[in-house]
C-alpha cells in the first residue's frame, strides 16, 4: 500500500466519525468599496448535520441563500470560519476537487468563480471521489413536463445512498410549498443573511419573518 494511499483509508475512516456537514462560526462580509469599514451584507451561519438528510431552503430574494451554496461548495470564500464535509475542511481542498466533497447545482446550470491566491500544489486533495452533500438551487420544478418527476427520482436516489441534500426553492404557488413540505426532513430559513434551522415546517412558520414569507401562500393571517 502507497503512503498515499494509507492516508487516504486513515482519512476515510476518520471521516466516518465526522458529521456530513459542519459549518462552524462562517461569515461571508460583502462591502461597497475596498475602502468601505461598513459591510452593505453580511451572511451568517452555525450549522451541523451529522446524517443523510433532505433539508427545505426558504428564505426571500437576496437573503443569501445563493451565497450560503457557494460557501458550502467552496466556490466562495468566507470571510471567518470554516466548512467541514466529512471532516474535511472544504476551502482548503484543491479548487477542481471540491466538488468530489459538496456539489452546487446552480439555477442557470453555471457555477460562479471566484478569484483565489493561493498555488493548487498548497491545497489537499479530496479524499471522497463522489460528493457527499448535493445543493439544488431554485431547481425548475414544472408540473407540465416529466422533469418533476426526474428531479424527484434523483433526490430520491441520493438519499438513499446516505447523501445530504439540499433543496432551495421561491415558491410561487402553494403546490411547491407542500412538495417541499413533503419531501424535506428538516428546513433551513435564510433572512437578511441570518441563518436558522428548523426541525419541521411547523417549527418553521412559527417564525415570523418566515411566516410573513410563505403567509399568502399557506393562508396565514
Amino acid at each position: 500500500m502507497t503512503q498515499r494511499n494509507a492516508r487516504v483509508y486513515w482519512e476515510r475512516d476518520r471521516f466516518a466519525m465526522s458529521d456530513l456537514l459542519r459549518v462552524q462560526s462562517l461569515r461571508k462580509e460583502y462591502r461597497r468599496s475596498r475602502w468601505s469599514r461598513t459591510p452593505s451584507f453580511v451572511l451568517q451561519a452555525d450549522l451541523a448535520f451529522a446524517r443523510p438528510a433532505i433539508v427545505g431552503v426558504l428564505g426571500p430574494n437576496g437573503s443569501g441563500k445563493t451565497t450560503l451554496f457557494e460557501l458550502i461548495t467552496g466556490s466562495n470564500m468566507p470571510t471567518a470560519g470554516s466548512v467541514q464535509v466529512a471532516g474535511q475542511d472544504i476551502h482548503r481542498v484543491r479548487r477542481n476537487e471540491r466538488g468530489q466533497l459538496a456539489r452546487h447545482y446552480h439555477q442557470s446550470y453555471q457555477i460562479r468563480r471566484f478569484r483565489s491566491w493561493k498555488p493548487e500544489m498548497l491545497l489537499a486533495r479530496a479524499v471522497r471521489d463522489e460528493a457527499l452533500v448535493h445543493l439544488f438551487d431554485e431547481p425548475q420544478l414544472n408540473t407540465q413536463d416529466g422533469y418533476i418527476g426526474f428531479m424527484l427520482r434523483f433526490f430520491d436516489q441520493l438519499r438513499r445512498r446516505d447523501r445530504l441534500l439540499f433543496v432551495c426553492l421561491h415558491p410561487q404557488e402553494p403546490w411547491q410549498v407542500e412538495l417541499l413540505r413533503e419531501i424535506a426532513e428538516s428546513f433551513i430559513f435564510v433572512d437578511r443573511g441570518h441563518v436558522t434551522e428548523h426541525p419541521s415546517f411547523d417549527d418553521l412558520i412559527r417564525v415570523p419573518a418566515a411566516r410573513d414569507y410563505l403567509g399568502h401562500l399557506i393562508g396565514a393571517k
